[in-house]
């Protein structure tokens, strides 16, 4: 008798404990995994890994995380062989994200395919059940304006966008679908039909998954949201001039001759990505500036490239220990990011004894990239979980910056403008009217929309669409409808089948997933009362949250596995986190850099210290600060 076969026979009287549609990959596990699976299991069957103290509960996060990485990360495409590079040759970030892994050029490169944390399920037999407009009209659409409260701002619900234009974009065919609104909803719905163009499938030349989808960024966390993603964009957007980038004089995105911004990315943007842009901008010339100034010799290139490794690592930590820290607001959840950048002992410890292990220092500044096994990118299902529409309003309230603040540094309201106005080309011209103080400002006093069913702007279900070059489409769509159809066509697993991809339990009954009874009698109506056909993201709006998480524990769990990735998959985080190519005075930069304030507070050093009273930028800005707590975090128990 193998091993195998012993472990296997010794471990099956406890596959009555294990949910059964777990049994089969449970056979496939190393012992390791399995112990691993079995504690997490547990966990999840009794739903209180999050009411566990704080270290206990990274001792879950991270046991599962090991699984996601063992079994949650797959490969679509054919690796290249003996393509390697040196790099020695790069030692800096390239316009289209090659050369980054030195055993596969192409990794993480412009026009490479998402990755799976899940093998695909094939949906082309029932794109449109149940219809893609009903889904949107009955379960979707906004009813009220549902915010986050104190939790979340705008600036929040404009940075999310920034990072997705950093990460993803499909390539599109020419070839065209177009939907229509069924009777029982057609007069519910802003477009009675609408176009768009299918997702482009590429065959893999792959004997596993046979075609998957390309990426039109670069799915590395390279700032290609300021930069671009290939050579023709950068040339466009830099000035060759000391490193810099273009920038108008009134501290906004530039503009071509035809009124077109110049920036990194320019498709579908509104004036919050807007501001974010050209906040990051500033920050890549000041780190020019500084970067001249402490070494002379350095030519343009050279403070370019420098700048630019500066710039895309402050936009990662601001993510990673700010705004993601805001969005999962836990203490287990603000001991888990700030470990994955700096380790369980913390930055004070780093900071004086350097990197000495990913554990006890964080994955930033590993002696070696880490990617499983499996070359880097970005998957179709962490695409998928950042559905995030519902966090826009459907009004931007601007502030009078020039009254006196209120309590909290409260500021009163001037007007509103309909989001159709800050959208798209109408978006960059009212943003040089509005100005980037008044909308950042504004942003900051403004509760961002929630996570929430029924909470889908419906303005967006009329909307103009761009091209890659920011051209407005003639066709509007209806993007709540299109992004249901969008998951359907590219294969990504309904609701339940995503759960168990993810080793979560799956629902039996509608009440696993809510507790609101219109809800459960809408989701019987138009699933035909099949759980098994519940929409991802239907399932994800409609789920009960974890207090603190204004997402849901299925899209958290994609984070988990996926948010590390990015950092401990790429060269200039790990091994190439260094002074040698950062420059000393650009590694003091990010270390000293510790959230979206620090930015702000480097370029507008007035604005936080007039108008902004919470502890982070990305929370409501007349919010209380969070009181001190003497407790030390990795002993504190969550208060439910």
């Amino acid at each position: 008798m193998s091993f195998v076969m012993l472990k296997n026979l010794l471990l099956s009287p406890l596959r009555k404990f294990i949910h059964k549609d777990f049994h089969e990959i449970f056979d496939r596990m190393t012992l390791v995994d399995k112990i691993f699976f079995l504690i997490v299991h547990f966990i999840d069957k009794h739903n209180f890994w999050h009411r566990l103290p704080v270290f206990f509960g990274l001792l879950y996060l991270g046991a599962r995380r090991t699984l996601h990485q063992h079994y949650n990360l797959i490969n679509v495409g054919r690796t290249p062989t003996g393509v390697r590079s040196n790099p020695v040759d790069y030692p800096y970030r390239t316009a289209d994200g090659k050369f980054n892994d030195p055993f596969n050029e192409g990794a993480g490169s412009q026009f490479s395919f998402f990755g799976r944390n899940m093998m695909p399920v094939d949906q082309h037999n029932k794109l449109k059940k149940p219809d893609p407009m009903v889904v949107a009209t009955k379960l979707l659409a906004r009813r009220k304006f549902i915010d986050t409260g104190k939790q979340f701002n705008m600036i929040a619900a404009s940075w999310i966008q920034f990072m997705v234009h950093d990460w993803i974009d499909h390539l599109e065919d020419t070839q065209q679908v177009e939907l229509r609104a069924p009777k029982e909803v057609a007069n519910e719905c802003p477009l009675k039909s609408f176009r768009f163009n299918k997702s482009k499938e590429t065959p893999t030349d792959f004997y596993e998954i046979k075609t998957g989808h390309l990426n039109s960024r670069t799915p590395w966390w390279d700032g290609s949201v300021i930069y671009g993603s290939n050579a023709d964009v950068l040339k466009k957007v830099r000035t060759f001039k000391d490193g810099k980038l273009k920038l108008s004089e009134n501290g906004l995105i530039q503009q071509d001759e035809n009124g077109k911004i110049i920036s990194g990315d320019v498709r579908n943007t509104w004036a919050g990505l807007l501001s974010l842009q050209a906040l990051f901008v500033q920050e890549h010339n000041a780190v020019c500036d500084t970067l001249k100034k402490e070494y002379p010799e350095l030519e343009d290139e050279d403070l370019y490239r420098h700048a630019r490794l500066v710039t895309s690592a402050v936009i990662a930590k601001v993510h990673t220990i700010d705004w993601t820290v805001q969005l999962l607001k836990t203490d287990t959840m603000l001991a888990g990011m700030r470990a994955n950048w700096y380790g369980l002992l913390g930055k004070k410890f780093k900071d004086t004894f350097g990197h000495v292990g990913s554990i006890l220092s964080g994955v930033v500044g590993m002696k070696k990239p880490e990617n499983h096994g499996v070359p880097y990118s970005l998957t179709e299902e962490f695409a998928c979980v950042y559905r995030m529409h519902q966090l826009l309003p459907d009004t931007l309230q601007l502030r009078n910056i020039d009254a006196t603040s209120g309590p909290n540094k409260s500021l009163p309201l001037t007007n509103e403008i309909p989001m159709e106005e800050v959208v798209g080309s109408k978006g960059n011209e009212n943003l040089s009217r509005i100005g980037f103080t008044k909308q950042m400002v504004s942003m900051g006093h403004q509760a961002s929309g929630a996570l929430e069913l029924w909470n889908y702007p419906v303005w967006m279900r009329d909307l103009i669409a761009q091209d890659v070059d920011g051209t407005d489409r003639t066709d509007h769509i209806d993007l709540a409808a299109l992004e249901i159809y969008r998951d359907r066509e590219r294969s990504v697993a309904r609701y339940n089948d995503f759960r168990r991809g993810l080793l979560q339990i799956p629902i039996s009954k509608w009440e696993d997933l809510t507790d609101d009874e219109e809800a459960i009698e809408t989701l019987r109506d138009v699933y035909d009362d099949d759980i098994e056909e519940l929409d991802l993201l239907v399932g994800l709006m409609a789920e009960k949250k974890i207090k603190g998480f204004a997402i849901s524990e299925t899209a958290f769990i994609i984070f988990l596995v996926m948010a590390i990735r990015r950092l401990e998959a790429d060269r200039f985080f790990t091994s190439n986190y260094n002074e040698e190519t950062y420059t000393k005075k650009g590694l003091d930069w990010v270390n000293t850099t510790e959230s979206l304030k620090h930015v702000l507070d480097r370029h507008y050093p007035e604005m936080t210290q007039k108008w902004m009273n919470s502890n982070s930028a990305f929370s409501v800005w007349d919010s209380s600060p969070e009181p001190h707590n003497p407790i030390p975090l990795y002993f504190r128990v969550p208060q439910l």
